[in-house]
């Protein structure tokens, strides 16, 4: 123990002393945060429409200001006869809506009225927003001007749970906790292993007697320290900034945010082993860490739209676990009873990757002639 935490000591010296170092570990994670937190937007809201009005009448001036009063939609500029053509097609307004002669006239007859509705389907997901906005809102005036001559004998009354404002940033900003503390924890911890091989110093160590036991924990605690430090200042201020707080028990995500921690340090420890240079190290880091983090976790995508045999690789994404901790520490606040076994399979994906680890670690321990076994 005392030869882990001379080891731990050490590392927390070195990295102190390394501004650039300093900055990666803490100057690039918040900017990262602003970045995703205030860029991903998976809700498509100002969506330039332009409408169409044949029948100029008081009440289709209604429908018209009914479109823009919400915040989904705007007015998008067009001149000419056919607004599809100066318009959509010229990318100033994704969809159309006309209106058509005597839509005034029958709907106060109680007659169908078609609207016609032009989509641009270059974008699937964001015609299906239009379409089901422009489907609300039509909905919405109906009963608002009292026309719905056929009501539905079942109504669905809709109330959104742990949600109701719909702030994106509830959905969005736990999900970037999940990347960020696995991403730069792990780098920082890969750049820190090869740099010993790199300078030789590992070899030194290697003299010293230290087993690879020791010299594993002794790194991964100091860069263990490091990413709680980083996890602080990260959710310190994403909270403040985008005004998150806990929603119930806040110790899963304290357990879990330990453990998920010394996930993404064994991660970067062990691509550090393997890697030859700085270089391969940061890119395994960049291209295995962080795309699997960000594609195969949940983050944007929904696991259930991961095709097979992708989806059995985001099993094995321990992001895929933080996440679900991270939302529901800062959305359902169901605590434990939600969330235990997400828990459980980081600590369990967490000693697989101490064991490949050290067995990776001692097979170089003796292959470079170490006096210590593994």
């Amino acid at each position: 123990m005392r030869r882990v935490l001379a080891q731990c000591r050490k590392e927390l010296l070195q990295f102190r002393r390394d501004r650039l170092t300093l900055g990666l570990a803490f100057l690039l994670p918040l900017l990262t945060l602003l970045i995703f937190g205030f860029a991903i937007r998976l809700e498509t809201k100002v969506i330039p429409i332009v409408v169409q009005d044949f029948d100029r009448s008081p009440l289709s001036a209604a429908y018209t200001d009914r479109l823009f009063a919400t915040d989904q939609f705007r007015p998008a500029p067009w001149r000419g006869d056919d607004p599809v053509a100066d318009a959509i097609d010229r990318g100033l307004a994704k969809a159309a809506v006309i209106i058509p002669p005597e839509f005034s006239r029958r709907l106060k007859a109680g007659q169908p009225v078609e609207v016609q509705v032009l989509v641009d389907g270059t974008d699937t997901n964001n015609a299906r927003v239009i379409r089901n906005g422009i489907q609300g809102t039509t909905a919405f005036f109906l009963s608002e001007k009292e026309l719905l001559t056929n009501p539905p004998p079942v109504q669905a009354l809709t109330r959104l749970w742990f949600n109701p404002g719909r702030k994106e940033s509830l959905y969005i900003v736990p999900g970037v906790y999940a990347v960020v503390l696995w991403i730069f924890p792990s780098l920082l911890a890969a750049i820190a292993m090869v740099k010993e091989k790199d300078k030789g110093t590992i070899l030194q160590v290697y003299a010293s007697g230290i087993r690879a036991p020791e010299l594993l924990l002794g790194k991964a605690l100091a860069y263990l320290l490091v990413g709680l430090s980083m996890a602080v200042v990260v959710m310190g201020l994403g909270g403040l900034i985008f005004q998150l707080g806990f929603a119930g028990d806040p110790t899963p995500l304290l357990v879990g945010t330990t453990l998920y921690l010394a996930a993404a340090v064994l991660f970067g420890l062990l691509l550090g082993v393997r890697s030859a240079n700085q270089n391969a190290a940061v890119q395994g880091v960049s291209l295995v860490g962080f795309l699997s983090a960000l594609l195969l976790s949940g983050f944007i995508y929904p696991l259930s739209n991961i095709p097979p045999p992708l989806s059995l690789v985001s099993a094995l994404i321990p992001a895929r676990y933080f996440i679900v901790i991270s939302r529901d520490a800062f959305v359902r606040g169901t605590g434990w009873v939600g969330v235990w076994l997400d828990v459980l399979m980081i600590l369990a994906l967490a000693a697989l990757l101490y064991l490949v680890t050290r067995r990776s670690l001692g097979s170089l321990q003796l292959a470079d002639g170490g006096g210590g076994g593994p």
